[in-house]
């Protein structure tokens, strides 16, 4: 008898899924439960989520307890001196296995064959996080990826920042280095699900170097940031008639990008207006894939919205506005809009399940029938995740995407030229 591929594959994730279930991991603690020894789900609600105390050591307390000089630091008898009596190190990792419903395709030329239904994704990823107190008031924390999504022998540091939560005694709060702008809204890095909140890549508030500034107003939450606005990758070398100047500049102008965030506590609801206006390179090129040589303005602003039902379901909600002026060199005078939304909920059943849903919308708006890649900011998918824990730092992760959008009957090759579907199993721990 023969049997069809789709069903054998059916079979080889559902038989995966089973080991993962009833395979067991060595204990494992990542770095801020091993310097103050306690467990993770004092900040955790379900790894790698954080509960509210969670929140208030990441946002209030610059994450150290009152006790860290005495509990963390090494006892050497200089009070100007506080260094980590160990090296404050921990390691993420994750790895899967997907069936995918989806294609690569050149937005010029089209299908490119190159399609894999059935994918060992391991490691997809691999990360080395540190952070520690400095001092009374400065804290540092960064991280960095040796693999993801394949990708191997290269070291790409995201994450990487001082804090200091008074400046000279005025309670404002100060982070200098690299980070998501996205942070003032929900950090992607504590999300649930593989699935991303997708709007944030396309929005392009993600990873920027800068500053960022925040202060509590009464119950207000103000927090005001400027960013390079170039991302994190970029930077040009310094032409200066002397010898052998080794120096670089992470940006090639002045001109930066300003956001701010202002939250409150409505009620059960914590609810947040958000704001950012600067500059990006226009698009240029074939299907508008390569960075243009122009300047063009951007506006971002949108809402957010979080609560918690009980004490196990919570809540999320985020929208963006975006209007690109000039963005397309085909089209210089034309200024583009686009929105773009997505919500969750987190439902922590107990100590061994968590489950997710998440649904990404996002409209291309002005960009619909550009003939541009821009036209691919359209999607509609629904994301159900199940998170198994072994133990509070393993889990085993079953995640369920589904594509609400339908194909693209047009001529070209840009915009939702394939299905997004996709059966994720796999694990993911932090130690």
């Amino acid at each position: 008898m023969r049997v069809s591929p789709a069903l054998t594959r059916f079979w080889s994730l559902m038989f995966l899924f089973a080991g993962l279930v009833w395979s067991g991991f060595a204990t494992a603690m990542p770095a801020f439960a091993r310097q103050y020894q306690m467990s993770c789900n004092a900040c955790h609600s379900a790894f790698p989520r954080l509960n509210a105390f969670g929140e208030n050591f990441r946002d209030e307390m610059n994450m150290r307890l009152p006790s860290w000089k005495e509990v963390t630091t090494t006892k050497i008898g200089d009070d100007m001196l506080a260094l980590p009596a160990f090296l404050p190190l921990a390691v993420r990792a994750q790895a899967f296995v997907q069936g995918r419903d989806s294609k690569q395709v050149d937005p010029v030329t089209g299908p490119t064959g190159n399609d894999s239904s059935f994918d060992f994704q391991s490691p997809y990823l691999l990360k080395l996080l540190a952070a520690a107190p400095l001092s009374d008031h400065i804290s540092f924390y960064f991280y960095g990826i040796f693999a993801e999504k394949g990708e191997n022998g290269s070291v790409i540091i995201e994450d990487a920042w001082f804090s200091h939560d008074d400046v000279f005694g005025t309670g404002i709060g100060l982070q200098l280095g690299q980070f998501q702008v996205s942070d003032v809204m929900f950090p992607r890095e504590t999300r649930m699900t593989f699935q991303d909140f997708q709007l944030y890549r396309m929005a392009g508030v993600t990873y920027e170097r800068g500053v960022l500034f925040g202060r509590g107003l009464g119950p207000v939450d103000l927090e005001i940031g400027v960013v390079n606005g170039n991302g994190i990758n970029a930077n040009v070398n310094i032409n200066s008639p002397g010898y052998r100047r080794p120096d670089r500049m992470f940006d090639n102008d002045d001109r930066k990008s300003v956001f701010g965030h202002i939250g409150s506590e409505l009620g059960p609801v914590s609810a947040g207006l958000f704001g950012l206006t600067g500059e990006q390179r226009s698009a240029a090129g074939l299907a508008g894939q390569s960075q243009g040589s122009r300047d063009t303005d951007r506006l971002v602003y949108g809402v957010d919205l979080a609560g918690q039902v009980g004490a196990k379901t919570s809540w999320f909600a985020q929208a963006l506005w975006n209007r690109w002026d000039g963005f397309l060199d085909t089209d210089p005078a034309r200024n583009l809009r686009w929105f773009g939304a997505f919500a969750g909920v987190d439902y922590v059943h107990n100590d061994r399940w968590a489950y997710s849903l998440l649904y990404n919308h996002n409209d291309a708006g002005d960009f619909k029938g550009t003939g541009t890649l821009f036209e691919g900011i359209e999607m509609r998918s629904l994301t159900l995740a199940a998170s198994y824990y072994f133990m509070r730092n393993v889990k085993g992760v079953v995640e369920l995407n589904v594509d609400l959008l339908s194909k693209d009957r047009d001529a070209d090759f840009v915009g939702h030229e394939t299905k997004e579907n996709y059966l994720l199993i796999g694990f993911d721990a932090a130690f």
